[in-house]
């Protein structure tokens, strides 16, 4: 979803010289915040879940929105949720390119940088969520060797490391679940920081 939302944003400013406000979830790769920086673009970020995206559509001239589990928007359309508009214009996208996915992914890499994200989801007793919150809210300063530049707790706590990697722990909002959210350079990487996580909180 990070990868595709990315891609939309690229092709509409791009190709179709279309502006407008990017609007994404909380959990959302950071790339994408850099890419409509790089546009000029007004970036919103949003809690988790696509009513607030739509929030925002309502509100505004959104070019594309979306959220990490796949949810994804664009201009000129309604302003919810559809697979098969997005899909129809990524292979319009591929059509008229020529492209294939990955060679346009690898142009968007040129202007953000190559990433890896994961998540995984935890079933734990609500006791362990509470644990988790408690330690959380006391502050972390570092995940093993890498230092938080900055921390953020819209819709749970996101931890950003250098080189454009992060950590996001949420409980969810409807099942006894903890999920923690990755991003780094590599898949390797993106494990590494998903143990990291776990290590930190006993879990």
């Amino acid at each position: 979803s990070h990868h595709l939302l990315l891609l939309l944003l690229h092709y509409l400013v791009e190709h179709r010289k279309l502006t407008g406000t990017v609007v994404a979830s909380f959990s959302v790769s950071s790339k994408l915040e850099k890419l409509a920086k790089h546009y000029g673009l007004k970036y919103v970020t949003t809690r988790i879940g696509f009513k607030y995206i739509a929030e925002v559509m309502l509100q505004e001239e959104v070019l594309v929105g979306g959220e990490e589990s796949g949810g994804l928007a664009m201009a000129g359309h309604i302003p919810e949720r559809d697979g098969i508009w997005i899909a129809l214009t990524l292979l319009q996208y591929m059509a008229t390119t020529g492209k294939t996915l990955q060679q346009l992914i690898d142009e968007v890499y040129k202007i953000v940088g190559p990433f890896c994200y994961d998540r995984i989801d935890l079933p734990v007793a609500q006791g362990v969520i509470d644990r988790v919150r408690q330690q959380l809210s006391e502050g972390i300063r570092s995940w093993g060797n890498h230092a938080v530049v900055r921390a953020d707790a819209l819709d749970g706590y996101k931890y950003f490391l250098e080189g454009d990697r992060f950590l996001l722990i949420r409980p969810s909002g409807t099942e006894p679940v903890l999920r923690i959210y990755a991003q780094g350079t590599d898949a390797t990487d993106v494990n590494h920081l998903l143990a990291l996580a776990r290590e930190g909180l006993a879990l």
